[in-house]
């Protein structure tokens, strides 16, 4: 079955409410998205938002690649071989994750579609169902609590808090969280590259008692040297994201010391569920577990990193709140979520519709 047509457009997708993280306040989101058309009429849909400020690459540059004559050269090109068309887009977009993403999960939901199966169970599920945290951005503590009062009416169990701007409001906010629900919540942290190691130490020490879950990059890029005067047990709880750009970096970041015991995967850093399984390959016999995060995405993103993070043995948790508070999508379905816990719909491909 070979490829039709493809098109590639931008959407800005604007957010219920906006929120703080310790670089920028963000009010709306700018997705590219790409559609691959078989010759029996199946169109598989990929997805992107990456973040200029991380892997270097907007939406726009996205764009102007997906409309390129690269990209339109897969037209004819047959979708059963759809894993070499992705390495192939490696070898051409090699530092443009954003092009890869929308191109690879675009490939993989055309492919699945044409299996009538679901990706996940292409490459073996593993999980079933866990529990996905939401996220709070940086707010004072009686906007914190409102917030997670929310969420738990909502049905939400975990929490991920952004961090970063003051160290002794953080330390506040989650001292309060805490008090205020001493067992219902599981709480994480984000500081978002907002820490100095000093920083970190004492908002270690003074949340000793609230059972923090795990802290996502604490420590700017090319400061985690410094994590490993930290003893053992507590980089465990650590985990590398803006790190953590794909296999390369995961390979690195395996060397003992270890600075991180978990990776945050962001389709969006790596470049699409290829790249993500191998940064996963790499962490299984390394002994690191799996995060599976995103930035502000469509539905159709987000259903992606899902199918690759259930088969995955050793996903641990998941922050896959990215379409929530989307108020426009161009895509239902992906993914189902029921009291907090998310899993795949069972739909061939990714399982979306179009809208």
């Amino acid at each position: 079955m070979r490829i039709k047509s493809i098109r590639a457009y931008l959407k800005n997708l604007a957010l219920t409410k906006p929120y703080t993280i310790a670089y920028q306040t963000t009010t709306d989101v700018e997705n590219v998205f790409l559609e691959i058309e078989l010759d029996n009429g199946i169109v598989g849909i990929g997805a992107a938002n990456p973040s200029p400020d991380v892997v270097g690459e907007s939406p726009a540059q996205a764009l102007h690649n997906l409309q390129g004559e690269w990209a339109l050269g897969l037209v004819g090109k047959d979708i059963r071989l759809f894993i070499n068309l992705i390495e192939q887009a490696q070898n051409q977009f090699p530092k443009a994750p954003g092009t890869l993403a929308a191109l690879d999960i675009a490939l993989h939901d055309a492919f699945g579609q044409y299996l009538d199966v679901p990706i996940v169970q292409f490459y073996g599920q593993k999980i079933q169902a866990l529990p996905t945290s939401v996220t709070i951005g940086i707010m004072n503590v009686a906007d914190t609590l409102a917030e997670a009062a929310d969420y738990y009416r909502q049905g939400f169990r975990v929490l991920k808090v952004k961090t970063g701007l003051d160290v002794d409001q953080d330390i506040e906010r989650i001292l309060k969280l805490r008090e205020r629900y001493p067992h219902p919540f599981t709480i994480r942290v984000d500081a978002n590259q907002g820490y100095s190691l000093a920083d970190l130490q004492t908002f270690y020490r003074e949340t000793a008692q609230a059972a923090v879950e795990l802290i996502e990059q604490p420590l700017p890029v090319g400061q985690e040297h410094e994590l490993l005067t930290m003893p053992a047990s507590l980089r465990q709880s650590l985990a590398a994201d803006e790190s953590l750009k794909g296999p390369e970096a995961a390979l690195t970041l395996t060397h003992q010391p270890q600075p991180f015991g978990i990776y945050n995967i962001k389709l969006m850093k790596c470049g699409g569920i290829r790249s993500a399984l191998a940064i996963a390959t790499i962490a299984e016999p390394a002994g690191i577990s799996l995060f599976w995060g995103c930035n502000d995405e469509s539905r159709v993103s987000i259903a992606a990193a899902l199918h690759a993070a259930f088969a995955c043995p050793h996903t641990r948790y998941i922050d896959l709140d990215g379409s929530f508070d989307l108020a426009e999508d161009v895509v239902s379905d992906g993914f189902m979520v029921e009291d907090g816990f998310m899993r795949p719909t069972g739909g061939s491909g990714l399982g979306l519709a179009k809208l």
